[in-house]
C-alpha cells in the first residue's frame, strides 16, 4: 500500500506512448486519438519505429531517443517487449507506467524468463508505479486526461470510479453520458500486479477534487491494506463497492458448520460494514446511492413516515419498506389530531398519511410541517401522482419552499409518472431534494441513507470498556493447541475444544473421553443425571446424520450399551471414518432456551471471520446468521446479533424470559480475542450454544487448527496492541500506564481535553479549543493501528482512571514519515513522562521502519523547540510564519537526553 508515483500516474505532466500506432482500431491508434481529442496541455510524445508520425505528432523510434523522461508511458507493446521497455524508462526517470497489453502472466522472453515477473522485477528496481497490466486506462476530465482505450470519454464531475472490470468500464462510462454523470477519476486496475485498491483508495480519500468513490471488486488482494485504506478513506467521504462473484466457493471444503454457513459474500459484506461503506447491487443503484448521500441529510433513525396524494403508490412504498426491514414510524395521537385539523375527514388518519387526490400545495405543505416536527418520524417521503385536479408542479413548488424553512428535516420526493411529473422532479433535483421515479427506488434509497449510518457509526463507534476482570487462561489454550499441531494439526476433539473454550471464560458442559464402550459405562457411573453418549471422530461434522448421538441416558449399563449399539451404526452408515472413542456429558436441562451457534471460519480473502446465528441440527437450512470481521468489542457484538432473525427470539415470546445478551456478546467478544490470541484455529464451531436468562453454555465443540505464524497478520483489522502497555514511575511515587488509545477512552479523553491550560491548548491546536465535537473526538480515540498511532499516559484516582498526557503520529501509506503531537497536563511537566512518552513514540517509529518523524512547534513555544532538538529533531522549515516545523531522521540511532523537559 502506497501513494508513492501515483500523482504522475493520475495527473502526469507529460506522456509517452509506446506502441503507438496510424493502423486503425489498434490499441495504440484509439489511446492517440483519446489523448489528442481531450488535449491533454502536456507533451504527447508516441513511440514507435514503425512510423515518422502518428496522428500528425512526431514520433520517436524507441523510448531512449524520447527528448524528455516522461511521467507517465502508457504501454501498448508485445508482452516479451515490456521488460526492456520498462528498464529504459526506469533508467531515464520515468516513475509511472499504464500498461494495456493482456497476456504477461503466460507471455516469456526471449531468454525464457518469466515476462511478468521480470516485469515486476524492473518496476521495484527503479521505484516505478504501474497499472495493469491488462488495463485499459486512466480518464481524469479535469485536465482533459484520457490515457485509455475507451470508446468514449468522460464527462468531468466529483465521483471517482475503480474497476478491476474493462468491460464495466466500458458500459460506466456509455451508461454515464446521457445522465450528464462526471467523474474526476475513471481507473482500470487490469490485473492489479502493481497498483491495486489500497493505493488508490488512499490518493482518493485525500484528493480534494473527489467527493466520493465509487468500487466495482472481483478480488482483494491485501486485506490489511485495503481495509486500512478503506476505512482513512470513508472517514472522509461516501465510498460505495459493488461486488462480483457472489458465491460459497471459499466454504466448499470446511469441516464445521460454521465453515460451510460462511459464503465469501457474507465475509466481504462483514467487510464494508467495518469499513463504513456502502454496498449496492447494480450501477443504476450505485449512482442512485451516491446522489442520496450527496442531497440527503444524514438521517437520524430508520422511521419513516410517507406522505401521498394516493393510496396505492403510498401502500407500494409502505410494502418496500417493510421487505427491506425498514420502519414504518407510529404517529402519536396528538400528531394524528394535529392532522385532522388540517386535512379534509377522508384523509387515511395513519401512516401512510393518504391527503387524497385532489390535495394541491398548500395541503402537502401543512401535513408536511406537522410530520417533520413530530419527533416519532426520523425522515419523511413526499409522493404525488398525476391527477386532472392536482397540479404536481404547483406541488412541487410549494414543497420546495416548505423545506427551505426546515433545513433540518430530512424530506424524500417520488413524483411517480413520466411526462407530466418530469418538470417537477428536474425542480427537485435544482434545489437539492432528492427526488425518485418509483415506490421502490425511494424506499431504497432510504434504506441507503441508514445502512450507510450504520456502517459509518461503526467505523467511529466509541464502544463500552470490556470486563477489567477478564483474564482469559492462554497458557491452558496454548499447551492443547500445541498439543495438536505437534501431532500434525488437524481437529482437537471435543473435550479438547471445550477445554479452550473454558479457559476463554465461555461455559460448556461437563464431557469426558471414553476409548470403548465399557469405559463409557464406567466414567457414566460417576456421573449424576441424565446422560448425552456421542461419537468421537474427526471424519464426522453431523453426528447425528449417522447415528452418532443418544441423549437421555441414565445409568452405566444403558450407556454401555448405546454405545455398544451406536458404534455398529456407526461402522454400517461410514465404514471409513476413524473412530476415536466416545464423549460423555452430562445432559443440560435448559428447558426453552435458544440454540444458537457461534463460530470462527477463514475466509480466503479476508481471513479469520466470526458467525452468530440460529443453532441446531438444521443450522445449514434454516441458514441464519451474520458475520463480522475480529477484533469485536461489546458494541460490535451486540450489532452482530441484531443481524439475525433469532436475535428477535433472544427478547422473549410466550412467557419466555429474555435471553442474557450480555452474555451472548461476551461469549463473542471472548471468541474474538481467542482468534486474536491464535492464529493457528482455522475453523470453530460452538453449535448448540444454548442461551436463556440464566446465561450461555456450550454443548458441542469443534476446533480445526493448522501451524500459523504468530502475530497479527491473519487479521483484516489489526487489533488493540497490548503488547505495547508499558508502566512508568512518577516523582511523587504513582504509577502511569503508558498504552495505546482505545475507543472506549473518549470520555477520560473530553476530561483530559477539559483540564489542559490555555496555554497547552494553545501550543497543542494553535488556537483556543474548548471542546472537541463527538466525531472529532471519535477520531482521535478510535484509530486504525497499522496507520496511526497514540500512546496516552493513565494515572488511577479513587473513582476510575484519568488521562494526563497523549503522544500521537500519523503515518504516511508509504511508511516514509509520521507527524507527531504531544501534549501533557501542566500539572504532570517536569516529571519526565512528556520525553519519555515521545521517546516511546520514535522507538515504536523506529521500530516499523519509518524512515520520519516530524511535528510543527509555535515559535513563541522555546521550550519545547529545546525539548525536541535535545532528542535529534532538526529545523527543517517555516509555516506561517510563526511555526517551525522540526524534524527527527529515525534511520540514525536515537538521541535522547534527560533535561530539559516541559512535560
Amino acid at each position: 500500500m502506497s501513494i508513492r508515483n501515483l500523482k504522475p500516474l493520475f495527473r502526469p505532466q507529460s506522456i509517452a506512448v509506446v506502441g503507438a500506432s496510424n493502423k486503425p482500431k489498434s490499441i495504440g491508434w484509439v489511446v492517440m486519438r483519446n489523448l489528442l481529442q481531450e488535449e491533454f496541455a502536456g507533451p504527447v510524445m508516441p513511440v514507435t519505429p514503425d512510423h515518422p508520425s502518428v496522428a500528425g505528432v512526431l514520433a520517436y523510434p524507441d523510448v531512449a531517443c524520447l527528448p524528455q523522461a516522461p511521467d507517465l508511458a502508457l504501454i501498448c507493446t508485445p508482452p516479451e517487449t515490456i521488460p526492456g521497455i520498462l528498464e529504459t524508462l526506469g533508467q531515464r526517470g520515468t516513475r509511472a507506467a499504464c500498461i494495456m497489453t493482456h497476456g504477461l502472466h503466460h507471455a516469456v522472453t526471449p531468454d525464457g524468463a518469466s515476462v511478468i515477473e521480470r516485469t515486476l522485477a524492473v518496476t521495484r528496481a527503479h521505484d516505478m508505479r504501474i497499472l495493469g497490466p491488462s488495463s485499459m486506462g486512466i480518464l481524469v476530465p479535469g485536465i482533459g486526461l484520457n490515457a485509455s482505450f475507451a470508446h468514449r470519454g468522460a464527462r468531468p464531475g466529483k465521483l471517482a470510479f475503480v474497476s478491476q472490470s474493462g468491460a464495466l468500464c466500458t458500459a460506466v462510462l456509455d451508461w454515464a453520458r446521457p445522465r450528464e454523470i462526471g467523474f474526476s477519476h475513471f481507473i482500470h486496475l487490469g490485473d492489479t500486479e502493481g497498483v491495486d485498491f489500497g493505493d488508490v483508495l488512499d490518493y482518493l480519500g485525500s484528493d480534494p477534487s473527489t467527493r466520493a468513490i465509487l468500487l466495482y471488486i472481483e478480488t482483494i488482494q491485501q486485506r490489511r491494506n485495503f481495509m486500512s485504506a478503506a476505512r482513512a478513506a470513508a472517514r472522509n467521504k461516501p465510498i460505495l463497492a459493488i461486488k462480483a462473484g457472489r458465491s460459497m466457493e471459499g466454504a466448499r471444503a470446511a469441516a464445521s458448520h460454521t465453515g460451510v454457513l460462511a459464503g465469501s459474500d457474507l465475509v466481504f459484506d462483514a467487510a464494508m460494514r467495518r469499513a463504513g461503506m456502502l454496498r449496492v447491487r447494480d450501477i443504476d443503484e450505485i449512482f442512485g446511492a451516491v446522489e442520496t448521500l450527496a442531497r440527503s441529510r444524514p438521517v437520524k433513525g430508520r422511521r419513516l413516515a410517507i406522505l401521498t396524494n394516493g393510496g396505492g403508490i403510498g401502500v407500494l412504498a409502505a410494502d418496500d419498506l417493510a421487505e427491506r426491514n425498514g420502519e414504518l414510524a407510529s404517529l402519536p395521537d396528538d400528531v394524528i389530531a394535529k392532522l385532522d385539523a388540517v386535512l379534509p375527514p377522508n384523509w387515511s388518519r395513519g401512516n401512510p398519511v393518504d391527503i387524497a387526490g385532489d390535495a394541491d400545495g398548500d395541503r402537502y405543505v401543512k401535513a408536511l410541517m406537522i410530520l417533520t416536527e413530530c419527533k416519532a418520524v426520523d425522515a419523511v417521503l413526499v409522493m404525488h401522482a398525476p391527477s386532472a385536479i392536482s397540479d404536481p408542479t404547483e406541488v412541487a413548488t410549494a414543497v420546495i419552499r416548505s423545506s427551505k424553512d426546515r433545513p433540518r428535516a430530512n424530506i424524500m420526493t417520488c413524483w411517480v409518472g413520466n411526462e407530466a411529473v418530469a418538470h417537477a422532479r428536474h425542480m427537485f433535483s435544482g434545489a437539492g431534494i432528492p427526488a425518485y421515479d418509483t415506490p421502490r427506488a425511494a424506499i431504497q434509497a432510504f434504506m441507503h441513507l441508514i445502512e450507510y449510518r450504520r456502517n459509518q457509526t461503526l467505523l467511529m463507534e466509541v464502544p463500552a470498556s470490556a470486563p477489567l476482570d477478564y483474564r482469559p487462561d492462554t497458557a491452558r489454550a496454548r499447551a492443547l493447541i500445541d498439543t495438536a499441531l505437534a501431532h500434525g494439526g488437524g481437529t482437537l476433539n471435543e473435550p479438547e475444544a471445550k477445554a479452550v473454550l473454558e479457559a476463554y471464560g465461555i461455559p460448556a458442559v461437563e464431557t469426558h473421553v471414553a476409548d470403548s464402550p465399557s469405559e463409557a459405562g464406567r466414567i457414566a457411573a460417576r456421573m449424576t443425571g441424565r446422560i448425552a453418549l456421542k461419537i468421537l471422530s474427526p471424519d464426522i461434522v453431523h453426528k447425528s446424520d449417522v447415528g452418532g448421538v443418544v441423549l437421555n441416558l441414565t445409568g452405566a449399563a444403558e450407556v454401555e450399551k448405546a454405545a455398544r449399539d451406536m458404534l455398529d451404526r456407526v461402522v454400517q452408515f461410514y465404514p471409513e471414518a476413524r473412530i476415536n472413542g466416545f464423549t460423555v456429558q452430562t445432559m443440560a436441562r435448559r428447558a426453552g432456551a435458544q440454540e444458537l451457534i457461534v463460530g470462527v471460519a477463514t475466509d480466503p480473502v479476508f481471513g479469520p471471520v466470526i458467525m452468530f446465528g440460529q443453532g441446531g441440527i438444521a443450522v445449514e437450512v434454516i441458514a441464519d446468521r451474520a458475520m463480522a470481521l475480529p477484533p469485536l468489542n461489546t458494541t460490535l457484538a451486540y450489532e452482530l446479533i441484531s443481524r439475525t432473525r433469532v436475535s428477535r427470539l433472544l427478547e422473549g415470546y410466550r412467557g419466555r424470559p429474555p435471553a442474557d445478551r450480555e452474555a451472548i456478546a461476551r461469549t463473542l467478544v471472548h471468541l474474538s480475542q481467542l482468534v486474536v490470541d491464535f492464529p493457528e484455529i482455522v475453523e470453530l464451531d460452538i453449535n448448540p450454544l444454548f442461551a436463556d436468562s440464566k446465561g450461555v453454555l456450550a454443548l458441542d465443540a469443534h476446533i480445526t487448527v493448522a501451524p500459523a505464524k504468530p502475530g497479527t497478520e491473519h487479521l483484516a483489522i489489526r487489533p488493540y496492541p497490548k503488547e505495547l502497555e508499558e508502566f512508568f514511575a512518577l516523582p511523587d511515587g504513582q504509577r502511569a500506564l503508558l498504552r495505546p488509545i482505545r475507543p472506549e477512552d473518549e470520555p477520560n479523553h473530553h476530561v483530559f481535553i477539559s483540564k489542559l491550560t490555555p496555554e497547552d491548548i494553545r501550543f497543542r491546536f494553535f488556537g483556543l479549543v474548548h471542546e472537541l465535537p463527538h466525531s472529532e473526538m471519535a477520531r482521535l480515540t478510535q484509530i486504525d493501528y497499522d496507520r496511526e498511532m497514540a500512546f496516552i499516559a493513565e494515572t488511577d484516582l479513587a473513582d476510575g482512571k484519568e488521562t494526563v498526557g497523549v503522544v500521537r503520529t500519523v503515518t504516511d501509506p508509504d511508511n516514509d514519515k509520521a507527524e507527531f503531537a504531544i501534549v501533557v497536563r501542566s500539572d504532570i511537566k517536569g516529571t519526565g513522562l512528556g520525553k519519555r512518552l515521545l521517546v516511546k513514540m520514535i522507538d515504536y517509529c523506529r521500530s516499523r521502519g519509518t524512515r520520519s518523524i516530524a511535528g510543527q512547534v509555535l515559535k513563541d513555544n522555546p521550550r519545547m523547540l529545546a525539548f525536541v532538538q535535545h532528542l535529534g529533531f532538526v529545523p527543517t522549515r517555516t509555516v506561517d510564519g510563526d511555526i517551525l516545523e522540526v524534524e527527527l531522521d529515525l534511520r540514525n540511532p536515537a538521541q535522547t537526553a534527560p533535561d530539559p523537559d516541559p512535560g
